[in-house]
């Protein structure tokens, strides 16, 4: 089972769920959503109303927490934690998870310092270990380490809940994209006429050395036939012989 697949059923559940609960008891909701181990997707739950109802009420730090994980990183909750409920490890590996996602999203080649820095993690071997151990094995991303240029190189990263705003960039994304193939199919079809046209023109000139090959063909062959007769006329009045022309010609055309 892929893990669109995966993420699809588990946000069924929980979207299920959260529909049913009301005020603190969402609290538990989020921690076990934002918490569990193939679950990278966070908007649907956050779009349930009652889970929107939270805002402004005593437990809407739980709707933030949620926010976080749908669009966040680790370093921009360390910035906000005061005002967040606190983590317990799954979170914290989750959200370390989604912000290697993040990074992903916008470079292909992300160095092993920058990596460092934003996961909080002490050093390269702990760094690799996360990525292959809780990052490539769940299938969240898969790339490759380069130990020597102290980089993780992305050949694919599963995608995050779109940020507020961020779809009127993508559809101009999508709409340049699409005009860019416009451009470049017009340019195919016009090469493809092109080369109709010059097909066409090979056809022709190549009928037309034909036709002057076969003109050639003719006017050399009567040419033959001319000097042939000429010189059987002359052999025959040699030996004092007045040819019979009709005949003679006759018996050259036979040769040619």
């Amino acid at each position: 089972m892929d893990i669109e697949q995966k993420q699809a059923e588990h946000i069924d559940y929980f979207v299920k769920q959260a529909s049913n609960l009301k005020g603190s008891s969402l609290g538990n909701l989020v921690v076990e959503a934002t918490s569990h181990p193939s679950l990278f997707a966070f908007s649907e739950i956050i779009s349930v109303p009652n889970v929107l109802e939270l805002e402004g009420t005593e437990n809407a730090a739980f709707l933030d927490l949620l926010r976080m994980f749908a669009h966040g990183t680790w370093s921009e909750y360390k910035s906000v934690a005061s005002r967040l409920p606190p983590l317990v490890p799954d979170q914290v590996l989750k959200l370390k998870q989604l912000t290697v996602l993040t990074l992903a999203e916008t470079n292909k080649v992300l160095p092993y310092d920058v990596l460092i820095q934003e996961l909080d993690v002490k050093n390269v071997r702990e760094l690799e270990d996360f990525l292959i151990n809780d990052c490539m094995y769940v299938g969240i991303v898969r790339g490759k380490l380069d130990q020597l240029r102290r980089c993780f190189e992305v050949q694919f990263a599963a995608g995050r809940d779109l940020r507020p705003g961020q779809l009127g960039s993508m559809i101009q994304t999508i709409s340049d994209w699409l005009s860019t193939s416009d451009n470049l199919l017009v340019s195919i079809q016009e090469k493809i006429r092109w080369a109709d046209n010059m097909s066409e023109m090979d056809k022709k000139h190549r009928k037309g050395v034909e036709e002057r090959v076969e003109e050639v063909k003719k006017t050399l062959s009567f040419k033959v036939s001319l000097c042939m007769l000429i010189f059987l006329t002359l052999l025959f009045y040699c030996h004092g012989v007045t040819p019979d022309f009709q005949l003679l010609c006759g018996d050259v055309m036979k040769v040619i």
